[in-house]
């Protein structure tokens, strides 16, 4: 997969903009089969209409909102009605800075950055065995350096803090023990993981900070080509293939937050698989934000 991409399939989320947009934008050149995972289908349409262009095969656009669990399995129906098999999912769509609840009363930034994804990851499983060999690409960030541990209670509350950076650094970290635990989980399935820091990137992930912060945040920052370059890698590179678990930078591994142990993956997989197990009928769920389901997946046209 180093090279020439044709006849693979990889699924990107939050590929209309940023880190995802130019990782979609290189693995179509390369010849990668496409499916766009994003919550706008506007915003997504110009992504598609380059990949085209430039010669790339056909691509598809999924309506996917990570804040709310029932469109992540909806979003997730619709990729396995397609009938594909799966080499490559990466977990690129993330919110920074940002302050709330999901539409099943998470603390945003945890709901949209792990338990989303989480939900997806899993419910894709299938699809990345028959792939096989299967990679799961994660971003995750430095910012999980930050993060002390987790504050399980935290997750079902609004966010804090005035930036909502704290709960940024939490979810990332749940990230990387995510990518871990998954790793052992999959391990005799022909599926490898990989959790990655882009490095500090000019992306919209900062967007929501108030302005002045916005501004500050990008100074000096990598461009999202930049960016995108170790989730590339990670997703396509043959010496990777015995490689699972690890968190890279700059397209070489390093050791993670000493936090990030064995026993705390565990238990977070634990939590987020009764969290986004379906609540029995009639069950009333944790208010919320309510998010309507998007349209159906819509390919690009050529």
């Amino acid at each position: 997969m180093g090279g020439d991409l044709q006849g693979r399939t990889m699924l990107i989320t939050g590929a209309n903009t940023g880190i995802g947009r130019a990782t979609a934008l290189a693995l179509g050149a390369r010849g990668a089969r496409l499916f766009l995972a994003c919550r706008s289908e506007a915003k997504t349409g110009p992504v598609l209409a380059e990949i085209t262009a430039a010669g790339g095969p056909l691509a598809t656009f999924l309506p996917l909102d990570l804040a709310d669990l029932e469109a992540v399995r909806a979003s997730a129906a619709d990729f396995l009605e397609q009938g594909e098999a799966l080499d490559v999912l990466i977990a690129n769509a993330g919110v920074g800075g940002q302050r709330g609840l999901s539409a099943q009363g998470f603390e945003l930034t945890f709901g949209v950055n792990h338990l989303g994804h989480f939900l997806y990851t899993t419910t894709l499983l299938p699809a990345l065995r028959a792939g096989g060999p299967g990679r799961v690409v994660v971003l995750a960030s430095d910012e999980h350096y930050k993060a002390k541990g987790i504050d399980w209670e935290a997750l079902r509350r609004p966010t804090k803090s005035y930036t909502g950076l704290p709960e940024y650094a939490v979810s990332k970290l749940c990230n990387v023990l995510f990518a871990q635990e998954l790793a052992r989980r999959v391990a005799s399935q022909g599926i490898t993981t990989y959790a990655v820091h882009p490095g500090v990137v000019a992306s919209d992930i900062y967007r929501r900070l108030p302005g002045p912060l916005e501004a500050l945040a990008k100074l000096f920052m990598k461009s999202t080509e930049e960016g995108a370059q170790t989730s590339i890698w990670c997703a396509t590179d043959p010496s990777l293939a015995t490689e699972s678990g690890q968190y890279y930078e700059k397209c070489a591994p390093r050791a993670p937050n000493p936090v990030a142990t064995p026993e705390l993956a565990s238990e977070l997989w634990a939590r987020s698989e009764a969290w986004t197990a379906r609540a029995p009928s009639g069950t009333a769920r944790p208010s919320g934000p309510s998010t309507a389901r998007s349209p159906r997946a819509r390919r690009s046209p050529g």
